[in-house]
């Protein structure tokens, strides 16, 4: 007689099957960046939603929440990882079923297309082409945030940031940027003006792409990517994607300042870092994913502005540098394209922001994030109240849209 299959097991493969869909829409999202044709953004757009309501379909089928149930009663037979597991599993149902699964598609569907819209305006600094789409994004993730808060028994906003960082309360957060936006601003002058006294020189390009290209398939291989499990390739921002047997990596370049995407790959290579670590026993369940964007976040930093900016690491990768790109003279030694890439300035984009400066930029996302999902601020506000808070945050004010509140994707 055939063995009957528990509620548990059979939960696990429910969620592989999501974990594969998961992953067919994280090469779809990279193929969008990097590859497809801007003429595919329309159909893209419904292929992405059309992913989204079928995941949602499958997670929120009325048997999964009945195999939840019952695998309460299994608990004294598994072990600490599939416990762990299960309640990981709880915690997407809930979220997921506390949405429609026609918002589901609609807000899916309305975040392709905004960010196709995004790519034009921003090359076109011109945030009022942006306005409707955008307000549409942020229409239905209030819709979504009321919907999942409601379901969770917190705010609308602490019910998004549970997607990101589980167990998170804004509360918490409040009280590290209270203290931040206390001292940020102050410490920042501060060293600003202690290294007004460094001797520096600055490195001119143009830097031929091309060159910088090889410079960060060298960085790559340096700190330990494995080329035959990702690839490295170009888009509007960069990002890391994939999955840890696929990740996908990209950048982008500035001929007049190779530390741009030098520092950017090396960012994105902390987070494939942490992709391609993940315990392999477990993929395709909750409790093989990454834990949260704040662990996330900060092996991506741990290697860009720890590790890779230490003077041990840029006196080894010096030689590298002159090497691919073919320079030499004054100003091409470790000491001084240490003291550049450990140099105190605002800036108006995060991506380029130097150790003291990022923190300023974080901050500024989520008080705009927060007014905006509590409806205390009106799209049409963005780029004036994006302004303000670079000036007191981070201590420069953005003279254009496109460096201001269109500068990336992530925070929209």
């Amino acid at each position: 007689m055939k063995k009957k299959t528990s509620a548990y097991k059979t939960l696990e493969k429910v969620f592989k099957k999501l974990h594969d869909l998961d992953q067919v829409q994280s090469v779809l999202s990279w193929d969008s960046a990097v590859m497809m044709p801007d003429g595919g953004a329309h159909a893209r757009a419904e292929q992405t939603a059309t992913l989204a309501s079928l995941r949602h379909a499958i997670l929120t089928d009325p048997g999964v929440a009945d195999l939840l149930d019952q695998a309460k009663s299994e608990q004294g037979k598994l072990s600490g990882w599939q416990k762990s597991n299960l309640a990981l599993m709880r915690r997407l149902f809930t979220h997921a079923d506390a949405v429609p699964r026609k918002l589901v598609r609609q807000f899916s569907k309305a975040g392709s297309e905004c960010e196709m819209v995004w790519r034009q305006a921003r090359a076109d600094n011109d945030f009022k082409a942006l306005v409707k789409p955008l307000k549409k994004v942020v229409e239905l993730a209030r819709e979504v945030a009321k919907a999942k808060g409601d379901a969770l028994g917190c705010s609308p906003y602490d019910a998004l940031l549970d997607l990101y960082d589980p167990g998170r309360k804004s509360e918490q957060l409040d009280e590290v940027f209270a203290d931040l936006k206390g001292f940020l601003p102050d410490f920042i002058g501060q060293v600003v003006e202690k290294q007004k006294s460094d001797k520096v020189t600055t490195l001119k390009g143009p830097f031929c792409i091309e060159k910088q290209k090889m410079l960060s398939e060298r960085l790559l291989d340096i700190v330990g990517f494995d080329r035959s499990k990702g690839r490295l390739d170009t888009s509007h921002h960069p990002f890391c994607g994939g999955y840890p047997s696929d990740i996908r990596i990209t950048t982008r370049y500035d001929e007049n300042d190779f530390t741009s995407s030098m520092m950017a790959v090396i960012h994105e290579a902390g987070h494939a870092a942490y992709e391609a670590g993940l315990p392999e026993n477990w993929q395709g369940q909750p409790v093989g994913l990454a834990q949260g964007m704040s662990i996330h976040e900060s092996q991506s930093l741990l290697f860009e502005m720890q590790a890779c900016r230490s003077k041990e690491f840029i006196s080894f990768i010096t030689p590298v540098i002159k090497e691919v790109l073919g320079v030499k003279g004054k100003g091409w030694t470790a000491a001084n394209i240490y003291s550049l890439v450990t140099r105190v300035q605002p800036s108006l984009i995060r991506v380029d922001a130097d150790e003291v400066t990022y923190p300023g930029h974080v901050m500024l996302r989520y008080y705009i994030e927060k007014y905006l999902i509590a409806d205390d601020m009106s799209v049409d506000d963005l780029p004036e109240a994006w302004a303000q808070g670079m000036e007191k945050f981070v201590g420069i004010k953005p003279t254009d849209d496109a460096n201001g509140c269109m500068q990336d994707i992530h925070w929209m």
